[in-house]
């Protein structure tokens, strides 16, 4: 079990990677974030539930018993909403920089921080901005987070 926001790497990130590296773990995330980008972003990344932290304690304990016996739980308050919500424009190497971008870091701290040249960090933080039709990486920042992409 885990949650969105982490100290050191997040929820999804953690589920990535687990994922990615052929761990069978069966992850649930509880949140406060009723995002539809979270969400896809966390069946992508192999999630088996994902709940609201708002969620009654019986629903969480069927949750678990649920991921456990192999099924999926979805909050039911995203489940229908998360199939109309736009998709994410970002790969993971824009959603890293307009993150880091976000969180007050200069191109050149951001370069080597992931092992980029300066310029590439640019034109990553550029195409997130076209992506999202923003005027600049705040704006970019802004909207990426309010969808659930960051």
């Amino acid at each position: 079990m885990t949650d969105i926001e982490m100290p050191l790497m997040t929820g999804l990130e953690l589920a990535t990677v687990l994922h990615e590296q052929g761990f069978t773990c069966k992850i649930l995330i509880v949140t406060t974030f009723a995002r539809t980008g979270f969400l896809r972003r966390a069946l992508k990344a192999g999630v088996r539930g994902y709940l609201l932290k708002d969620a009654p304690s019986e629903t969480l304990a069927t949750a678990i018993r649920t991921i456990h016996q192999g099924g999926k739980v979805i909050a039911p308050e995203l489940a229908m909403e998360s199939w109309s919500g736009a998709e994410d424009p970002l790969n993971e190497r824009e959603r890293q920089v307009l993150r880091m971008a976000g969180e007050g870091k200069q191109s050149n701290e951001i370069a080597k921080l992931i092992h980029l040249s300066e310029g590439t960090v640019r034109n990553y933080l550029s195409e997130a901005i076209s992506k999202l039709n923003a005027r600049n990486r705040v704006e970019a920042y802004r909207l990426a987070r309010e969808a659930g992409w960051l």
